[in-house]
């Protein structure tokens, strides 16, 4: 084995190159103060205080938080039963049901989003309900796979054995099938949740621009603004929520694994 531990070296590399620096330079901007020079550095927090002393900030975020967790909640209402129902039928039909469901995801999804922007224009509805329809059109794959797979991989005698015992179906889909999917529902809620709360493409082409989310607040930093200082002390902020957000969904399947 430790012959092949060399091929991991590009890749160490790689990951170095392409992640580790980026997140020190954020790290490194954050705390620092626009036009500083080597000679003259002085680190600062002045950036975050700036972030909480203004209302209009906290409450991007919040609307960010809230709308990632109704987006999750819609995309886990309509991904269970669809990924109940495709887990019920045979091999093949599952198969295709499953290829259905990912051939959306071939495409690019800056480019379906676009689509839904020119099937939305004249619908009249809301900005905000424009955002939820791309962000559970784009998202809901991700949810629908993983609790499929969970769902796919169950022991099915375990079903037959409570219904035997005297369960009707509601009584065995809450007391086996729903503990046992858990895990499915978890990575889903993470693999939804994360780049929902992140996202800046979707609120921005279907919120007409002036919904804005904090995605779109950090692009407009870094990119129209300037302020690479005060757009990496959001995105830093941003990341320690991201890494809450970890934490608990895997305490949270280690729990649901202790209890199987």
């Amino acid at each position: 084995m430790k012959s092949f531990s060399r091929f991991t070296y590009p890749y160490i590399l790689w990951m170095i190159i392409m992640i580790c620096l980026p997140m020190l330079m954020i790290v490194f901007y954050a705390f620092t103060t626009q036009g500083n020079e080597v000679l003259t550095l002085q680190f600062t927090l002045d950036n975050f205080m700036r972030f909480f002393e203004d209302s209009i900030f906290p409450s991007v975020l919040w609307r960010s938080l809230k709308i990632a967790f109704i987006t999750t909640l819609i995309c886990i209402m309509i991904g269970y039963p669809c990924a109940y129902v495709i887990s019920k039928l045979p091999g093949n039909k599952q198969s295709l049901m499953v290829l259905l469901i990912t051939l959306p995801m071939w495409i690019n999804m800056l480019v379906r989003t676009y689509a839904w922007r020119g099937m939305l224009n004249d619908s009249g509805l809301s900005n905000e309900m424009k955002v939820y329809i791309g962000m559970v059109y784009n998202f809901l794959p991700f949810m629908i796979l993983q609790i499929h797979t969970s769902l796919s991989k169950m022991d099915q005698s375990l079903i037959a054995a409570a219904e035997d015992l005297g369960a009707s179906k509601w009584q065995a889909f809450l007391k086996v099938t729903l503990p046992l999917s858990l895990p499915g529902v978890i990575s889903g809620i993470t693999l939804v949740f994360l780049p929902a709360v992140s996202s800046f493409f979707i609120p921005k082409l279907l919120g007409g621009g002036d919904f804005v989310l904090i995605g779109n607040l950090i692009e407009s930093y870094f990119i129209s603004t300037g302020d690479w200082n005060f757009g990496s002390a959001i995105s830093l902020i941003m990341a320690v929520i991201i890494l809450i957000s970890m934490y608990i969904t895997k305490k949270l399947d280690r729990q649901s694994k202790e209890v199987r």
